[in-house]
């Protein structure tokens, strides 16, 4: 199996509140929200749940939601105990090599892509407003591209009891590659961009990473991005770890280069907050944070009904 990854807070925030699991067969990608460090705080407690299941007997798509569930509930449960941690969450991307194939596990608007013949194709479907509204036809895809609520999330782990996983299965072929990144990628740079990083590393998925990373930041940076690439020999199920990749921690410039030759730092324990540590002063929010929050207050489902009778009678 070879195995690329990167993170990096952006050129906006102060926190990275992205977490990720590189613990092969299982890979993750999780992007928390919440006031504060609260989002650190919910997509750490996710990322440890994933790598504590590891072990887990089960298979398939039912141990992928399962584990999912695991973590949803961790998340939950601060949020409750903790004033502090109230209305927190994440969204969650979930891959597991299972034999000779490929098992997804998605909430939010994280994504996987499969990379195949030169092609990139998005696997999950973002659960989102605007997603939402592109999927019914009341929008097209270059609408959402620059719409004032494309940050607004539809379906989050931690921020209910129980939370609906989207799960799906991929045979993979020889020459695929996989793709789980945090939306601050996706926000930033296009599917060309992506394809164009991987042609010019293909054999190197550390350099393709920080390459999208470095692309992501010349686009402006404006939230946490975090990138995860794994690829499978079609059929074999092998899952020996041939790459490891450095953490991107800071940017100096808009030179790709300078996002090179930073010390390595080992994935999930870096970002995992412990269960018991009291938030820094709270930060800028992101946009999507504030708007779960309320969502969340008057009631997620109304909140949706309401946003999309507003678009019709005004877009």
């Amino acid at each position: 199996m070879k195995i690329g990854f990167a993170t990096h807070p952006g050129r906006k925030r102060r926190h990275n509140e992205d977490a990720y699991v590189v613990e092969p067969p299982l890979f993750a990608v999780a992007d928390g929200m919440g006031g504060a460090k609260a989002g650190e705080v919910a997509s750490g407690l996710a990322a440890a749940a994933l790598k504590e299941g590891a072990s887990d007997a089960s298979s398939g798509e039912d141990r992928v939601s399962s584990l999912i569930q695991e973590a949803n509930r961790r998340v939950f449960r601060r949020a409750t105990e903790d004033r502090d941690a109230s209305g927190m969450g994440t969204t969650m991307t979930v891959a597991l090599v299972d034999g000779d194939r490929v098992v997804f596990g998605h909430v939010g608007d994280s994504r996987a892509y499969l990379i195949r013949n030169g092609a990139i194709e998005q696997l999950t479907d973002d659960h989102s407003l605007v997603a939402e509204l592109v999927r019914s036809g009341r929008l097209t895809p270059e609408e959402a591209e620059s719409h004032p609520q494309r940050s607004v999330i539809t379906r989050a782990v931690g921020t209910e009891p129980d939370v609906d996983v989207d799960t799906f299965v991929i045979e993979p072929t020889e020459g695929d590659l996989f793709l789980i990144c945090s939306d601050g990628l996706t926000d930033m740079v296009d599917d060309r961009t992506i394809i164009q990083a991987i042609e010019k590393h293909r054999g190197d998925l550390d350099n393709a990473a920080k390459a999208l990373v470095g692309a992501a930041n010349r686009g402006g940076g404006e939230d946490n991005i975090t990138v995860v690439f794994f690829e499978v020999d079609g059929g074999t199920g092998d899952t020996a770890v041939t790459q490891q990749a450095p953490v991107v921690e800071s940017a100096t410039s808009d030179d790709e280069d300078t996002l090179s030759g930073l010390e390595g730092v080992p994935p999930v324990e870096t970002m995992v907050v412990t269960p018991g540590a009291a938030p820094a002063l709270s930060e800028p929010p992101k946009r999507r944070r504030r708007a779960l929050q309320i969502s969340l207050a008057l009631a997620a489902l109304l909140i949706v009904a309401a946003a999309v009778l507003w678009l019709l009678e005004h877009v």
